[in-house]
C-alpha cells in the first residue's frame, strides 16, 4: 500500500517535472523564433536603404523575366519577354544591356534560358516559339503554331537542351527536338487543359508540369504524354510558376503555393490579403517576393510565417514578373510600366551597389 502510494506520487512529481521542461523548451523556441524573425525583419529593413537598379529599354509592359544558371566566375545572364516583340538579354549582376533578340512580330510572353545558357527560347502572340543562339543572337528554330504561344521551357538536362516545351492559347502541349528539320511536326502533341496555358515547367527528364487560368497544376510523364499523373485545383487562375532546387512554387488568388517537383507533395501555403499574380522563392528558403496586378509593389514575405517584411516601391504599374537571383543577391522585377528592377536582397556590396 505504502509502496504504491509513493509509486503514484513518484510518477506524479515526474509528470509535473516534465511539464515544467515541456513549458520551458516552448518558452525557448518561442523566443528563438521571435529572435529570428526579428532579424531577417531586421536585416530586410536595412536592404530597403539601397536604391534599386533600373533597367529601361523596353517600350511596352514586360511580361516575364528568367535568370540563368550562375557561372562558375559568379556572373550570369537575364532574359526579359515584353509586349513590344524585343526579347533582350542583360547581365543579370548589373542589368547591364548585351543585346536584344529581334524577330518576333507580336508580344513576346515567356523567355527563359537552357540549362547551360547557349540557348534561349522565347513564346510569342506571333503564334511562334523561337530558339536563339545566346552568344550571336541568331534565331535557330522557329516552331509555328495555330494560335498565341503563351509559355515555352528547355528540359533541364545540360546533355539534352534539344528539347523543349510549349504551350498557350491552343490549350495543347507540344514537345519540339532541335536536331529535327525545323519544318518537322512537334515530337509529341496532346490536349492539356480546359483554358489557356500559361506556365510550363520541365522540372525532370520526362516530368513536365502546366498551369493556367483553369486554376489547374497538372504534371504530366512523356512516357504516357496524354495521361496526367497528377492535378491539383488552387484558389485562382495562374500566371506563372517557378522551379527551384526540387521544389515548385506558382501565386493562385490570394495564396502562395509551394509543391514538391516531384513527388506532388504540398510543402506549404501562404494566405495573403491581397491577389497575386506572381512569386519567387529566395534560395534559402527564408523569404519569397510577390508582385501583383492590382497594385505597383513588391511584397517580400517571412516564408516561415508569412508575415511582410518589406514593400518596395518603385514601379509606375502592375507587377507582371518576379525572380530572385540564382545567387539570392538580388531580386528583379518587370512591369507595366516597360521597366525591370533589380533591388538587393542580401547586405554588402555587391555588383553596382558599393
Amino acid at each position: 500500500m505504502y509502496i504504491s502510494s509513493f509509486a503514484f506520487l513518484i510518477n506524479l512529481h515526474f509528470l509535473i517535472f516534465l511539464s515544467y521542461i515541456n513549458h520551458f523548451l516552448h518558452h525557448i523556441y518561442r523566443h528563438l523564433h521571435f529572435l529570428y524573425t526579428l532579424k531577417i525583419s531586421m536585416d530586410q529593413s536595412q536592404l530597403s536603404r539601397y536604391l534599386p537598379l533600373t533597367c529601361t529599354g523596353h517600350s511596352r509592359p514586360v511580361t516575364h523575366l528568367s535568370f540563368s544558371n550562375i557561372y562558375e566566375n559568379g556572373s550570369y545572364l537575364m532574359i526579359s519577354a515584353c509586349k513590344d516583340g524585343a526579347p533582350m538579354l542583360r547581365d543579370g549582376v548589373t542589368g547591364d544591356w548585351i543585346g536584344t533578340f529581334t524577330g518576333h512580330k507580336g508580344a513576346v510572353w515567356s523567355a527563359r534560358f537552357s540549362a547551360d545558357s547557349e540557348l534561349a527560347i522565347t513564346a510569342s502572340a506571333d503564334f511562334t516559339a523561337k530558339i536563339w543562339d545566346t552568344n550571336s543572337g541568331s534565331i535557330i528554330a522557329s516552331y509555328g503554331h495555330n494560335h498565341i504561344v503563351r509559355t515555352a521551357a528547355f528540359v533541364p538536362s545540360y546533355s539534352q537542351t534539344q528539347f523543349c516545351v510549349t504551350a498557350g492559347n491552343e490549350k495543347k502541349i507540344r514537345i519540339w527536338d532541335l536536331n529535327r528539320e525545323e519544318s518537322a511536326p512537334a515530337v509529341m502533341e496532346w490536349v492539356g487543359a480546359e483554358g489557356t496555358i500559361k506556365s510550363a515547367l520541365w522540372v525532370e527528364q520526362s516530368v513536365i508540369i502546366t498551369a493556367g487560368d483553369d486554376k489547374c497544376m497538372k504534371w504530366w510523364d512523356l512516357r504516357t504524354p496524354d495521361k496526367m499523373i497528377d492535378s491539383v485545383t488552387l484558389d485562382g487562375p495562374i500566371s506563372q510558376m517557378e522551379e527551384r532546387k526540387g521544389s515548385v512554387t506558382v501565386a493562385a488568388g490570394a495564396a502562395v503555393y509551394t509543391f514538391d517537383a516531384l513527388d506532388r507533395t504540398p510543402v506549404k501555403k501562404q494566405a495573403l490579403d491581397y491577389n497575386a499574380s506572381t512569386v519567387s522563392i529566395h534560395p534559402s528558403r527564408k523569404k519569397f517576393a510577390t508582385g501583383s496586378t492590382n497594385d505597383t509593389w513588391v511584397r517580400i514575405h517571412d516564408f516561415s510565417t508569412g508575415a511582410v517584411l518589406d514593400t518596395l516601391k518603385g514601379h509606375h504599374g502592375p507587377v507582371h514578373s518576379i525572380s530572385y537571383s540564382p545567387d539570392g543577391q538580388l531580386c528583379a522585377s518587370a512591369g507595366e510600366d516597360g521597366t525591370i528592377r533589380l533591388w538587393k536582397s542580401e547586405i554588402g556590396p555587391y555588383g553596382l551597389w558599393k
